[in-house]
């Protein structure tokens, strides 16, 4: 009320989590030390994510593969997608908090399937 623009502070999905596996939370414009750390881990997660999916690839192509290799794949892909889903989930909460969210991309609407023409 003093004439000065007051900042958009917005509750932001940080992709840790608190010892019990609660979700942690941080209150802030997305300026701030915590974001800016957060930001940093999302794009290592990420890049991580991207790494595995290759090293996945590899992996399935090879004849030879074991099932404790499959197991362990597996274990770290789950890892992984559970991460990545966090990070999507962080950055939709935050595109929403930022404005209206266009009908296409309201959850119930369907794009048509292009076989389906």
């Amino acid at each position: 009320m003093n004439g000065e623009p007051r900042e958009h502070r917005t509750f932001r999905l940080l992709p840790w989590t608190a010892a019990e596996g609660k979700p942690c939370y941080v209150l802030g414009d997305g300026t701030g030390y915590v974001s800016r750390m957060a930001d940093g881990i999302e794009s290592i997660q990420l890049g991580m994510a991207d790494d595995l999916l290759g090293h996945a690839a590899d992996l399935l192509a090879d004849r030879r593969v074991t099932g404790a290799e499959l197991h362990f794949l597996a274990s770290r892909l789950s890892e992984s997608l559970r991460e990545v889903k966090r990070v999507a989930e962080s950055r939709g909460s935050r595109l929403n908090a930022s404005g209206p969210v266009p009908d296409n991309d309201r959850p119930g609407h369907r794009e048509p399937d292009i076989d389906s023409r």
